[in-house]
């Protein structure tokens, strides 16, 4: 555990060291010191603010990253088992995940307003894409034997979906949802910047705004660190559902 944890840190203490030193004398109005930066995330990342600003964030992050997980495993199963519907539904699929989902924040503007509703709709619609998508794929890829097996035993309709569906294609299902993890971040970040009256997007943009460039870089330095204690939260779930799977990968391999 800690030589794990000392890798995970190793390079971004080295980055920050050296970030540290090469901007010691730095004059640059709009690249401050690190120094003054770290100074600043103290000073404006107090427990208020972060109640205040932070938690909304987490708020629809995870209200929009669950829904869009939801949705997609039910579609992505129901089109994975299914080649007609497959057929006739991939077209479709296939345009709107080419549609980068800030551009259809103006639109969702237009119909959800610019309440918390609006963000979360914006996060599902660029969310589902990966969560769907690797769900067909993985359906798709299961076992045939296993399937004439459980055919054979007569495990049918839910049975079949809790016992042999779901489970052959959560490694696919997971690896969506870690893809979809990041791109919610973003989308969270971005559905702040548009409208909104708290949020951590928000308030680095009010920082940009009114020229409060150290604290502007105190928020982005926290976005990085949410998203890693995010990313690292889930490989701790990942490793937990995933235990069968990657363990007898790792005796393989060891």
């Amino acid at each position: 555990m800690i030589m794990r944890l000392l890798r995970i840190l190793a390079l971004p203490v080295v980055l920050l060291a050296i970030w540290y030193a090469a901007s010691l004398g730095s004059e640059n109005y709009y690249a401050p010191p690190l120094r003054t930066i770290l100074v600043s995330f103290v000073d404006t990342w107090t427990p208020q603010r972060l109640r205040a600003d932070v938690l909304p964030s987490l708020g629809r992050l995870l209200a929009g990253y669950l829904l869009a997980a939801v949705l997609g495993v039910a579609i992505g199963v129901a089109v994975g088992v299914d080649a007609r519907l497959r057929t006739a539904v991939e077209p479709v699929l296939e345009f709107f995940r080419a549609v980068p989902p800030p551009v259809l924040v103006p639109v969702i503007m237009l119909f959800a307003g610019i309440g918390n509703g609006m963000k979360i709709i914006v996060i599902v619609s660029g969310c589902v894409w990966p969560v769907l998508l690797n769900t067909v794929e993985g359906v798709r890829g299961l076992d045939a034997v296993l399937g004439e097996t459980a055919r054979a035993y007569g495990i049918t309709g839910f049975s079949r979906l809790r016992h042999l569906v779901l489970p052959g294609a959560s490694p696919r299902i997971v690896t969506g949802l870690r893809q979809a993890l990041s791109i919610a971040i973003i989308l969270m970040v971005i559905s702040e910047m548009f409208a909104a009256s708290n949020g951590l997007g928000f308030t680095i943009v009010q920082f940009q705004r009114s020229f409060a460039i150290p604290e502007m870089w105190s928020g982005i330095i926290l976005l990085g660190l949410l998203g890693f204690a995010l990313s690292e939260l889930f490989g701790l779930v990942e490793r937990h559902v995933l235990g069968w799977y990657h363990g007898p990968r790792g005796d393989r391999h060891a």
